[in-house]
């Protein structure tokens, strides 16, 4: 089973900023395959089940913990499924899109707790890049903010989208190679 993971934190506070962008690109990927993220009782996640073109089974999840605490979930599911996990990346310009299977953190602690929960880190990633904090701006503060500036803001939103594009093509078919040809860019600024 292919477990597509947005990475993100929970509650309206945390809607918009850029740390969600994991999040954004689930619910976009869930509402382009015509599903519904639903929490069910006693999980720390909202999930959507879905059917690849091949009749496999696939799950959409977004972790209901905060971003640092994410690997919190990785015992529901089984060890042997394919994992693939969306998140925001510093190291990215705004609007970059980059496809990996497996590598390291680049301090995203998120994607760290996924790894180290599961016991290994040769998954699949889908970075969106979010840029770096302005000069005197701490980290947290850039991650938690909303994007103000009208050009990242669309670069970002159009990584989302085809962010969301990427996972719909792997999960019916689409190979890492393939999709990093189609999708892999440097962004905006």
């Amino acid at each position: 089973m292919i477990v597509v993971i947005g990475l993100g934190n929970p509650g309206s506070r945390y809607e918009k900023t850029r740390h969600n962008v994991g999040f954004e690109a689930v619910s976009k990927a869930a509402a382009f395959l015509h599903v519904k993220l639903r929490k069910r009782c006693f999980r720390l996640y909202r999930q959507a089940s879905v059917r690849t073109e091949a009749k496999e089974q696939a799950l959409l999840v977004q972790p209901l913990t905060f971003m640092n605490a994410s690997g919190k979930i990785m015992d529901a599911f089984s060890r042997e499924d394919s994992f693939v996990v969306v998140c925001d990346n510093m190291d990215l310009a705004a609007g970059g899109l980059r496809i990996r299977q497996g590598g390291g953190y680049s301090g995203q602690k998120g994607l760290a707790s996924i790894a180290e929960k599961l016991g290994r880190s040769d998954f699949l990633r889908i970075y969106i890049g979010i840029g770096r904090p302005a000069e005197g701006v701490a980290v947290p503060d850039h991650v938690l903010g909303i994007e103000a500036d009208p050009q990242k803001k669309e670069a970002v939103d159009k990584a989302v989208e085809d962010a969301a594009a990427a996972i719909v093509k792997y999960i019916n078919g689409a190979s890492v190679e393939e999709l990093q040809v189609e999708f892999n860019r440097k962004g905006l600024l």
